[in-house]
């Protein structure tokens, strides 16, 4: 297996999805929809789809079932870096290495694109229905449009935004170990467990399969965003596409400052090799890319 061609390959495929389901540039509507494809077209590493499609090929699913998902879950993860980059939550200019969408649009079109964005996922997600062959298929598709929204909504990445914002008001003492994990499952790793648990389950995964995905995608989103709080020091925005030094800008109580840089490194490595160990043993066909994928995502440097 090559580990570049086959991820350019999987990008591909998926832009292509997104494409299929982005609004048309046309009436009074126009404008919104522009700064929709705009935000989604910006590029990005489109992890969570592609987690979605390779749990799904790893327990040999239909992929034409899983595409409506991997569409809906990269536009819920879009709409919330357009909220986030807002002057009222992170006032960023950059995202994806060009400008933010409020700093070409606006600050109201850049809302509205947002709440766009939310709606059209679960208007796509939803047109999964008619895809599916056979009842087991519909009641997979009903379970999935579940964890979609459960995981992106107040008990997961909203939930997790709402106590990162309000940390932000904190003095840093008050920022405790515990608080900033929750933010960190919630905020991140919740759309991380999400795509991987629905591409799994829309292959037909059992309900202990489907626990395991939740535990190595807690662990995978524990790591992607310690290593993230890393780059933000460490990185430039040639490297990351976005501000480096945010968290530092807003005040941010992070991983990194509040346990250091050389036990922040530890925490990604042990949470890597956890997830890892236990995605190797999940199936006895392994997927030798999601494997390297993972690697690839824990040990990045943009």
């Amino acid at each position: 297996m090559n580990f570049e061609e086959h991820l350019a390959a999987d990008v591909r495929e998926i832009e292509e999805i997104l494409k299929r389901y982005l609004p048309k540039e046309e009436g009074y509507a126009k404008t919104v929809a522009e700064a929709v494809n705009y935000s989604v077209l910006a590029g990005g590493k489109r992890l969570r789809p592609m987690l979605l499609l390779e749990c799904c090929r790893l327990f040999g699913g239909r992929e034409e079932l899983a595409a409506p998902f991997m569409a809906a879950i990269e536009f819920i993860h879009t709409y919330s870096l357009v909220h986030d980059d807002l002057p009222c939550m992170d006032n960023d200019e950059y995202r994806r290495g060009r400008k933010t969408t409020h700093a070409v649009y606006g600050e109201g079109m850049a809302v509205l694109a947002g709440d766009a964005l939310l709606n059209l996922a679960f208007e796509t997600a939803s047109s999964a229905f008619s895809r599916t062959e056979n009842e087991e298929e519909l009641r997979r598709a009903a379970r999935a449009m579940q964890i979609l929204s459960a995981k992106s909504g107040i008990g997961g990445m909203v939930g997790g935004q709402c106590a990162d914002t309000q940390a932000e008001e904190f003095p840093p003492e008050k920022v405790t170990q515990e608080l900033l994990l929750y933010i960190h499952e919630n905020k991140t790793a919740a759309m991380i467990q999400s795509p991987m648990m629905i591409g799994a389950l829309l292959a037909g995964a059992d309900e202990e399969k489907l626990e395991a995905l939740e535990r190595i995608g807690s662990k995978i989103g524990l790591a992607f965003q310690i290593r993230d709080d890393i780059l933000d020091l460490t990185s430039s925005l040639q490297e990351l596409g976005k501000q480096t030094g945010s968290d530092l800008k807003n005040n941010k109580v992070t991983y990194v400052s509040l346990n250091g840089m050389d036990a922040s490194e530890k925490e990604v490595r042990r949470l890597s090799e956890e997830a890892l160990q236990e995605l190797k043993g999940l199936t006895e066909n392994r997927n030798e890319f999601l494997e390297c994928l993972v690697e690839d995502l824990i040990t990045r440097k943009k």
